[in-house]
């Protein structure tokens, strides 16, 4: 059983919890029929299959404050070691044991010392990781993909966005985000989030005499 985070309300249903249950849904009935070769497949995650990044997905859906904290002591402060040490521990034996035991995590609330937010933030960048490379396509709702990118345009946390987009001005053609000044990158609200996050294939999607800079600004870690 998934471990009480003590500073997460477990009933909430408010908020983004919400929001998060139904992107970690989706994406497992996405997953549902996938065959050996398609887990095998790479991922827009440098050096992870697309199971892989399942199992990260599982990892922080799984991981409290206090589990947290410890693993980075045992990792000797390596954040980098430490998401490798929990993916491992929730690969599974098999593509079949992987997706079950992300099902067993799609409602939870626990997670690691990040605001909710940043748990959305994942499951929705990582699910693309997962999706595009798979020409799987879903369609996420304006609203949710709108307070993704208004989260990540003002945070370095976790992964780097908010320096990555510096200097640039954002602008989306299918909803109401926009953020910053400078040269002009424009395009769909996901391709944005995409891009800001470092999945610099996204910036094909994109217009604008700020989408050359952007992309120069590095893959995603």
């Amino acid at each position: 059983m998934l471990e009480p985070d003590p500073t997460t309300d477990v009933h909430r249903t408010t908020g983004s919890w919400p929001l998060v249950h139904a992107e970690r849904a989706a994406l497992a009935a996405d997953l549902a029929n996938l065959t050996d070769e398609q887990w095998a497949t790479p991922s827009l995650c440098t050096g992870l299959t697309v199971r892989e990044v399942l199992a990260h997905l599982t990892a922080a859906a799984s991981l409290n404050t206090v589990r947290w904290f410890a693993g980075v002591v045992r990792c000797r402060f390596d954040f980098d070691k430490q998401v490798a040490m929990r993916l491992a521990e929730h690969l599974g034996a098999s593509p079949t044991d992987t997706l079950a035991r992300f099902r067993r995590v799609v409602m939870s609330t626990t997670k690691p010392p990040l605001p909710v937010m940043a748990m959305l933030g994942e499951a929705i960048v990582h699910a693309e990781d997962i999706r595009r490379p798979l020409d799987i396509r879903h369609a996420y709702p304006i609203g949710t993909l709108t307070r993704v990118a208004e989260y990540y345009q003002g945070s370095d946390l976790v992964v780097l966005a908010q320096g990555r987009i510096a200097g640039l001005r954002l602008v989306a053609t299918d909803g109401s985000f926009t953020t910053g000044s400078g040269p002009l990158v424009s395009g769909r609200t996901l391709a944005l989030t995409m891009a800001m996050t470092g999945r610099s294939t996204y910036c094909d999607e994109l217009e604008g005499e700020g989408v050359a800079v952007l992309r120069e600004r590095g893959e995603a870690p």
